[in-house]
C-alpha cells in the first residue's frame, strides 16, 4: 500500500479532489467521503493503466522490472 497526499476543497455542493504526486489523479463527489473513494480509485486505475502501458512497450526487450521503495517525509 502506498501513501499520497490528497487534497479535498468543497466547491459549492461538490467536493473536489486530487492527488499531489499523480498529476491527472483527481474526482470529485457530492460528499467529501464519496470524494475520497473515488479518488482512491482513480489512483488505481492510472496505477494500473501505467503499468499495462509500461508492459506493452518494453515486449519483446531486455529489461529488468524491480520493486523500487522511496521513502518520502
Amino acid at each position: 500500500m502506498e501513501k499520497f497526499s490528497a487534497i479535498f476543497e468543497q466547491d459549492g455542493e461538490w467536493w473536489i479532489g486530487y492527488v499531489e504526486e499523480l498529476p491527472g489523479a483527481n474526482s470529485q463527489g457530492h460528499t467529501l467521503e464519496e470524494a475520497r473513494k473515488n479518488l482512491k480509485d482513480s489512483v488505481q486505475l492510472i496505477i494500473e493503466t501505467n503499468r499495462e502501458l509500461s508492459r506493452r512497450e518494453v515486449i519483446g526487450k531486455n529489461v529488468i522490472r524491480e520493486d523500487l521503495l522511496v521513502p518520502i517525509q
